[in-house]
Order: structure tokens, then C-alpha cells, then sequence
């Protein structure tokens, strides 16, 4: 569980302090509302509204929402237009994180091409010393150790 709330502690990740209080908010609401206990608890909260209402109707009174439920369809109405604009809110903060460590990344790719072109470079020139180290050791080798091969 705990590698789900890990995003926070990238380096292109802005702290906490560094955000605004919407973007707070907005990952407030996006752990809260993209939990299972927060479905689960949802369900729960209109399961007991309907049962407890039923039981008052059943016990002859009206209950405190008149059948089929006008009240809870009205909030769950009310829900469901607000939830459209928190999904949006949340996406968005979403999408700002995801751009924020993709700009991070791709300086650190070019950084990290910038380093392997030099290690390239550098590679290549000691391969060209090696090579004249090599053709100096061998030369001198040869005319010191066998006279008879070089005339």
C-alpha cells in the first residue's frame, strides 16, 4: 500500500509547501474520493438512509423521506453533477503531475546523452593513445630485440 502514495517524493514532484491550496485540495480530494472506502462508505451511507426510512415507513409513519426517497435522489442529483467537475479537478492535477516528472525526465535524458558522449569521446581518444602507446612498444620492441627481422 504504501508505494501508492510514493509520487509525492519524485524530485519534479512540487513539496507540499510549494503547492497551492487548490492543488492541496485537489489531492485531497482525488485520495479521498479514489478509494475504496470512500465507495464502500458510500454505499453504506445510502444503504442505511433506505433501510432506516423503510423501517420508519413500515412502522406506519412517514419516515423523514417521503417514498421512493425524493430527498436522497435530490442530494444523490446534486452528487452527481459536483462529481463531474471533481473528476475534472482531480485529471487535471493528475495530468500536472505526470507533465511535471515527464519535463524531469526528459532533462534527465538529455543530461544522461550529454554524459554518454562524453564517455564516448573520451573513450575513443584513449583508444587512439592506447593504439600509439601500443605501435611505440611494439616498434621499439622489435628493433631492440631482433636486429635481423628489420634489415
Amino acid at each position: 500500500m504504501a508505494w501508492k502514495t510514493q509520487w509525492h517524493r519524485h524530485p519534479a514532484v512540487r513539496s507540499p509547501e510549494q503547492l497551492t491550496m487548490g492543488e492541496r485540495a485537489a489531492d485531497r480530494m482525488r485520495n479521498g474520493m479514489g478509494s475504496w472506502v470512500f465507495v464502500f462508505g458510500f454505499f453504506g451511507v445510502m444503504a442505511l438512509w433506505a433501510f432506516i426510512n423503510g423501517v420508519l415507513h413500515l412502522g406506519g409513519t412517514k419516515g423523514f423521506d417521503p417514498y421512493p426517497f425524493i430527498l436522497l435522489n435530490l442530494f444523490l442529483s446534486m452528487l452527481a453533477g459536483i462529481q463531474a467537475a471533481a473528476l475534472l479537478i482531480a485529471a487535471k492535477r493528475a495530468d500536472q503531475i505526470a507533465s511535471e516528472i515527464a519535463v524531469h525526465t526528459e532533462k534527465n535524458t538529455d543530461d544522461i546523452k550529454t554524459l554518454l558522449q562524453l564517455n564516448t569521446d573520451l573513450t575513443r581518444a584513449i583508444e587512439t593513445l592506447t593504439e600509439e602507446l601500443h605501435a611505440k612498444i611494439v616498434g621499439t620492441q622489435k628493433e631492440t630485440t631482433n636486429p635481423a627481422d628489420a634489415g
